[in-house]
């Protein structure tokens, strides 16, 4: 195709026109591309692009005008005839141009028609070693177009044929591409693996099958880049419970469980592995996330399906560190699964590390654990209950950020974020809480829980707002009911219509409110007692009265009539 042929001597009309295209609201259709591509035919717009760079703002225009065409039907029909200018767009020097080469693969993928095989075209092109280029050696918008496009690229049968080779000392191989790159290459490429393994069954399987997971358990446990180590234990996570999408696509497959006993296995030897390099401040920034991301994962019930708590899992030797005195090194040898996940995490706060992020990140991963049933029933019920560190640090006002996050995980645990049939635990992790719970009250000055829980509400708003949450999840309880019918302090706080001041603050008030009275009405023991009449008419007008009214009394609107000024 001759360039002189397609030339513009002056492109501003191009420039015009296709900034109008790329910014018309709503999404283009055929008509609308077609209707542009008559006017400026897609070799002179590619000419454009190839010669004209320098025209302040065009290369952006028309990368952005080329974009909506190619994501139109007619426009991705045109793609196979212009598969030359694709592949020079993927080496090209400029970044918006590679991005956009990778997105209009990703729509020819998504756009093709069925009678031409858009996996053949980018075989007989070259196409897949160039976007591999691309994950690696782009910018940052660039990686994610192209990992985008091998998703799209390996949902098909010969797709997954260029992605996984049969040979796995193929050159494009994904293991093989990993262990001649850079540090951010490699976690771009794992990042490719953890996409792929959320595509289908099918491609699951195929990732398994490599051996491509293996290459995140070897990164997270040889590196010592914390960076690198950070972003791979998000990526490791990702290959599990992280997203509906996951759950969706894999339901009860196997590749999900077995995905899920190791990465509970290399979490664990992680988030506890001594400090060999004598840096604490990094390693407690591993931990933390380990513990975070532990958490992450086992707040979904989901995920009990795929653990064996038995011995049918793998020994292995963990190594702690105590921070009082000299460094001294404790094997201890688990049964990992989720009581060691609960195990380990227990062991930090044991240690009382002067690194507050690091026990506020096991307080919130206990309190992740927790807003699952079953994970607050192995939190209360395993010797000694793990959950013992939330309540104790939940009404300790000398540490204000463990104190904060242990309300919110104490929440969790008691059942705010559970569905009301899912509230209630079995017999012997509701009296755990229970005794707890009393415990806590016995060691304090308050001595009842119920000046626990006053206490807590008296505090400043953001810890109320924890407050509000513990004891939504906690009223359920015919003891917590008690508790709180016995303080009018506490009833005339969650009623108090001006008691909060800002939107959330009210929002969790009255959600507290009305899981008080909801519980206060369905006791007969409650109702039937005369002398708690005022407390039922109390909760019964806060909780008609709604969130946010602070008056008793409805001001409604009254029509003003004044006489018109006039000039």
């Amino acid at each position: 195709m001759d360039g002189e042929e397609f030339s513009m001597e002056d492109p501003s009309q191009l420039l015009q026109s296709a900034s109008d295209f790329a910014n018309y609201p709503g999404v283009p259709n055929d008509v609308a591309a077609k209707e542009f591509l008559d006017r400026f035919p897609l070799p002179v717009i590619i000419n454009a692009l190839q010669t004209k760079s320098e025209v302040p703002g065009l290369e952006a225009t028309l990368a952005a005008c080329l974009e909506r065409i190619f994501k139109t039907k007619y426009g991705a029909s045109l793609i196979p005839l212009y598969m030359p200018f694709v592949q020079v767009g993927l080496t090209a020097d400029s970044q918006l141009v590679r991005c956009l080469a990778c997105k209009t693969v990703s729509c020819l993928l998504e756009n093709i028609d069925e009678t031409i095989s858009a996996a053949q075209l980018i075989i007989d092109n070259g196409v897949y070693p160039l976007l591999l280029d691309c994950l690696i050696n782009g910018n940052e918008q660039v990686a994610t177009a192209s990992i985008e496009a091998i998703e799209k690229l390996a949902g098909s049968k010969k797709g997954m044929e260029i992605v996984f080779p049969a040979n796995n000392s193929d050159d494009m191989h994904l293991g093989n591409l990993s262990a001649r790159c850079s540090s951010l290459g490699r976690v771009r490429v794992l990042s490719l693996i953890v996409k792929l393994f959320s595509v289908s069954r099918d491609v699951a399987s195929a990732v398994y099958n490599s051996n491509l997971l293996s290459l995140l358990e070897e990164k997270i446990r040889n590196t010592d880049d914390t960076l690198v180590s950070l972003s791979v234990f998000e990526l490791f996570y990702e290959t599990g419970a992280g997203s509906g999408k996951n759950e969706a696509i894999l339901g009860t497959n196997w590749a999900f469980g077995i995905a899920g006993q190791r990465k509970l296995r290399i979490l664990v030897e992680k988030s506890m592995e001594v400090v060999k390099s004598g840096n604490m401040s990094k390693e407690a920034i591993l931990r933390s996330r380990a513990m975070m991301i532990s958490g992450r994962l086992l707040s979904n019930d989901n995920i009990y399906m795929f653990i064996d708590e038995s011995s049918k899992t793998y020994p292995e030797v963990l190594e702690l560190i105590d921070f009082h005195k000299d460094i001294y090194l404790k094997k201890l040898h688990f049964n990992l699964g989720v009581k060691t996940i609960i195990s380990a995490i227990d062991g930090r706060l044991r240690l009382e590390s002067e690194d507050l992020n690091e026990c506020e990140s096991a307080l919130e991963a206990l309190g992740q654990i927790g807003s699952s049933n079953q994970g607050a029933t192995l939190l209360l019920t395993i010797s000694p209950p793990a959950a013992r560190h939330v309540i104790d640090a939940a009404f300790d006002k000398h540490a204000r950020g463990k104190q904060l996050a242990s309300l919110h995980s104490l929440a969790n645990i008691s059942g705010e974020t559970r569905s009301d049939s899912n509230i209630i635990l079995n017999g012997d992790a509701e009296e755990s809480l229970r005794l707890l719970i009393y415990d806590a009250a016995s060691k304090s000055s308050k001595l009842t829980p119920s000046g626990l829980f006053l206490s807590v509400l008296q505090q400043d708003s953001e810890v109320r707002l924890a407050a509000y949450r513990v004891l939504t999840g906690l009223v359920a309880r015919p003891w917590c009911l008690m508790e709180i019918c016995s303080k009018q302090e506490i009833i005339n706080i969650v009623t108090g219509p001006k008691t909060e001041t800002t939107k959330i603050g009210m929002e969790a008030r009255y959600k507290c409110c009305v899981a008080i009275h909801r519980a206060f009405m369905s006791s007969s023991k409650l109702t039937g007692n005369p002398a708690l009449a005022p407390i039922a008419a109390k909760l019964q007008e806060a909780v008609s009265r709604g969130p946010y009214l602070a008056d008793k009394i409805y001001r409604e609107a009254q029509p003003m009539v004044v006489t018109a000024d006039r000039f």
